[in-house]
């Protein structure tokens, strides 16, 4: 895994891993990715990124906490990695995010918010994003084809507004909110898309 140089901001990663993947049949994000499972690759795109730390919270499935533990050991990232319970995660997404937030230290200027369960974010997206709130955007996201994508990032301005969500939302509303001051970052690829919800999407020839 190539790791980043230290982030040029005091920015972390927040990876949502609290949902228990109904649509999916229980089980989601330990399931069979490449040479690996769903999670590994999630937190792969997370601790590339030009962060400090990553905060992993967890939730419906205890089984991810020892694999992500054993994934960051082998990498050679566990002292980056930070581990949280939402122990409220039934309430949904905005529960999990809540959080993460509340983990992040004071420091901090900005979180990217990656989804426990898209494998296939472009490298080359985090740097951008950064370099857009360093720009003075309050938040940016990657946009393919027209379509926001995910990873989002926010500046600590917005921490509050992220800890007042509620819901299965996530921080839909809260971007909403910026109306034309969020930075959009053009995307090469549709991983900003790319989720997996059910096996099929596993098993979808066209994926990226």
């Amino acid at each position: 895994m190539t790791t980043v140089g230290r982030p040029v901001l005091p920015l972390e990663a927040i990876v949502l891993a609290g949902g228990a993947g109904r649509r999916f049949g229980g089980g989601k994000l330990l399931a069979p990715w490449r040479q690996g499972v769903l999670i590994e690759a999630a937190l792969d795109a997370a601790l590339n990124a030009p962060v400090r730390s990553v905060i992993l919270v967890t939730g419906a499935d205890p089984g991810v906490t020892p694999v992500a533990i054993e994934h960051a050991m082998t990498e050679g990232e566990i002292g980056r990695l930070k581990i949280v319970h939402a122990d409220d995660h039934a309430d949904g997404m905005a529960a999990s995010l809540r959080a993460g937030v509340a983990a992040l230290p004071p420091d901090c200027d900005g979180v990217f918010v990656f989804l426990g369960d898209m494998p296939l974010i472009p490298p080359d997206i985090p740097p951008a994003l950064a370099a857009a709130l360093r720009a003075g955007a309050p938040a940016a996201v990657p946009v393919f084809e027209g379509r926001r994508g995910h990873p989002a990032l926010f500046s600590a301005k917005l921490f509050p507004a992220l800890l007042s969500l509620t819901g299965d939302e996530g921080a839909r509303s809260v971007l909403r909110g910026l109306g034309e001051r969020i930075a959009e970052v053009t995307a090469s690829s549709s991983g900003v898309h790319f989720d997996v919800d059910t096996p099929d999407a596993l098993r979808r020839p066209s994926r990226p």
